[in-house]
């Protein structure tokens, strides 16, 4: 056999060798491969307590739930669509009505707080639950699929349709709680919000002062403050010019809202829910103090620091 036939015959044997080879060869390969969002043994350790609770009552996890956090991980970081999860993390519908049970039942806020805790202790804090913290809000375009039941204009003058995102950091800059809400919630309710959540999280026991951007009114700061034992400090420049100014302290929190960025499942708020779209920015929380767990080496416990 020759000429024209013969090359579309060889050409044909050529993509069926290749469907092949990519149905048995490489899918050993596959099923092993790990990522640089994949947790650690000892992070594991810290964390399967929090998802697989010894105590559980009702149906008990399945195997393999190490995988089912890592495929969340993996989401968060690389902005995957639930259906183009790749097959190592093994069906995306289980990793989907996992994440959608942790948000809801608050798994994600506890995992947090666990996380803080041990980021603390490897930095050499003296106490576990911290002094002081700052409570930033950060402004979120919606995408045009997302969003239906909790959007809104919010921003300067009402430009931006969205959410708004409220994080809580401690003096080593480490997220220790997070919170999603519309775009439009003034900056009083979400302080009042996020101590409330703190508080469920038993962060505040320690708890003395609290910075806050200038959006949150005098008499707001005076009642939480009285509300929650604490003292709330409204910190900001008086001359407002339009380059990036630190405040002691008060920029940390800034920074946080940076490194949160770089998780692209947040480029945008994607998510149709307030609770979903919370989970998610807990999830680049969580995956931001792994990372930070991972490149500190534990402090000398002769040298506790205050804070």
């Amino acid at each position: 056999m020759s000429g024209p036939r013969h090359k579309l015959l060889a050409a044909l044997l050529g993509v069926s060798h290749l469907r092949s080879t990519a149905s048995h060869g490489p899918a050993s390969t596959v099923r092993g491969m790990s990522y640089p969002s994949d947790v650690t043994s000892e992070q594991w350790a810290l964390l399967e307590p929090v998802f697989n609770p010894p105590g559980k009552r009702g149906p008990k996890h399945g195997a393999g739930l190490r995988k089912v956090v890592n495929a969340m991980l993996y989401i968060s970081h690389t902005g995957c669509q639930w259906r183009y999860l790749p097959a190592t993390f093994g069906p995306w519908t289980r990793v989907w009505s996992q994440f959608r049970r942790w948000s809801r039942n608050g798994t994600w806020a506890r995992a947090l707080a666990v996380l803080h805790e041990a980021a603390r202790e490897a930095d050499g804090r003296a106490e576990a639950t911290p002094s002081m913290v700052v409570i930033d809000t950060h402004l979120a375009r919606g995408s045009s699929n997302g969003g239906f039941t909790f959007h809104d204009r919010g921003g300067p003058y009402g430009r931006t349709k969205g959410a708004k995102r409220v994080v809580a950091v401690d003096v080593t800059g480490l997220p220790v709680g997070a919170l999603v809400v519309p775009a439009s919630t003034h900056e009083n309710r979400t302080t009042e919000l996020m101590l409330q959540h703190l508080t469920q999280q038993g962060v505040t026991g320690r708890l003395e002062l609290v910075l806050v951007d200038r959006g949150v009114t005098e008499a707001a700061a005076r009642k939480l403050g009285r509300d929650y034992d604490l003292e709330l400090r409204r910190v900001g420049w008086d001359d407002k010019q339009p380059v990036f100014r630190p405040i002691r302290h008060a920029w940390r929190v800034e920074v946080a809202h940076g490194r949160l960025g770089r998780a692209r499942r947040l480029a945008k708020s994607f998510e149709n829910t307030t609770t979903s779209a919370t989970g998610w920015l807990q999830v680049a929380c969580i995956a931001t103090t792994l990372r930070h767990l991972s490149r500190t080496p534990a402090h000398s416990p002769a040298q506790p620091l205050a804070g």
